[in-house]
């Protein structure tokens, strides 16, 4: 069989606003279709040269036909693309997708697509009806600890994106900052600790703390456990910085983790001007829903965020309200790459 190429969506002309507004509201059918290709293993049976459907088919035990109709509809959206012969091959959208790309985004493809989410999205008109999450009414109770007690499969996935995101822009973090002349420094709530390790790296003298829930950190980056490259200048405590934070340190981290309910935010930031005194350095990292090149999808995780816990992703002016209110002077606010920014803070006098 022949078939025309897919028209590739990123040079083809717009729809007219009828037909577009018809695509946008079959979008889960293009977010379905990515969590099962994801699912079935597509991406990865997926090799550098195109192939055909029916040995897809094989190499990932599902039926040629309906196995079609999915690349086709992926196709679409330029994730893979249909050659004139009938035979799909990858695009630099769909790679992402495999699990041996070194910027894979198939963790944080599956954690948007959880089954949580399939139940909560209907209800958004509820949750911007009230400015509440929808989450504790739907399986009752709080949203993390329904993911740890009775959705562990989903918190494992939550966590494995958390750590593709944290990996990836770790290092950036770490040549960001200049924390000369400090000798200690906490990652609050900083997952498997990539921040932390790659400031260690960088600062050789320097000690780590590292602190976040037990089943987080119990798989902390081999680099800080016993054993390890950096475990001789590293410390990890397992807690719920909400909670507590006994940690003392010259330089406090807080990575993209001040995007729950502002009374959980207000607790955090309490908690760590409480554990550090007032000299401690206090440095906030988040990406931003009005100073990035990723609107729809920063966008996406804000309504999100709405739905599971409440929460919400920031504008400058909403960070620095809530830095400033729990008692931090924000002293310099800059990019530390295209997708995060810094606010750097001190305890206000």
């Amino acid at each position: 069989m022949t078939t025309a190429r897919t028209t590739d969506p990123t040079t083809s002309p717009a729809p007219p606003p009828s037909m577009r507004l018809r695509e946008l509201v079959f979008g889960a059918a293009c977010t379905a279709a990515l969590r099962a290709a994801v699912r079935l293993g597509v991406p990865d049976a997926l090799g550098d040269s195109p192939m055909s459907v029916a040995d897809l088919a094989a190499a990932v035990k599902t039926e040629p036909k309906p196995l079609r109709r999915l690349l086709r509809a992926l196709s679409c959206y330029g994730v893979f693309a249909e050659e004139p012969n009938g035979t799909f091959a990858h695009t630099g959208t769909s790679r992402l997708l495999r699990e041996d790309d070194p910027h894979s985004l198939r963790a944080i493809a599956l954690w948007c697509t959880e089954p949580w989410t399939w139940a909560a999205w209907p209800k958004l008109d509820e949750a911007v009806r009230t400015n509440h999450n929808v989450v504790e009414d739907l399986f009752g109770k709080e949203f993390f600890a329904y993911l740890n007690e009775d959705a562990p499969e989903s918190a494992d996935v939550f966590n494995r994106a958390m750590t593709t995101s944290s990996r990836q822009s770790a290092q950036d973090v770490a040549e960001f900052l200049d924390l000369s002349g400090a000798t200690s420094v906490a990652d609050i709530g900083g997952g498997q600790g990539y921040v932390v390790a790659s400031l260690l790296e960088k600062y050789p003298a320097m000690r780590g703390t590292l602190l976040d829930l037990p089943r987080v950190v119990e798989n902390a980056d081999p680099r800080l456990r016993p054993g390890g490259a950096l475990a001789d200048r590293m410390r990890i405590v397992p807690g719920d910085c909400r909670v507590d934070i006994p940690v003392q340190a010259d330089v406090y981290i807080i990575k993209n983790i001040l995007e729950w309910d502002d009374a959980s935010t207000a607790r955090t930031l309490r908690n760590v001007i409480g554990a550090g005194g007032p000299r401690a350095r206090v440095v906030v990292i988040e990406n931003l829903v009005d100073d990035t090149p990723s609107m729809r999808f920063s966008t996406g995780m804000d309504l999100l965020l709405l739905l599971n816990v409440g929460g919400a992703k920031h504008t400058t002016e909403s960070m620095v309200d809530r830095l400033t209110e729990a008692g931090l002077s924000v002293n310099d606010i800059r990019p530390v790459n295209p997708y995060l920014h810094a606010f750097d803070c001190s305890v206000a006098r």
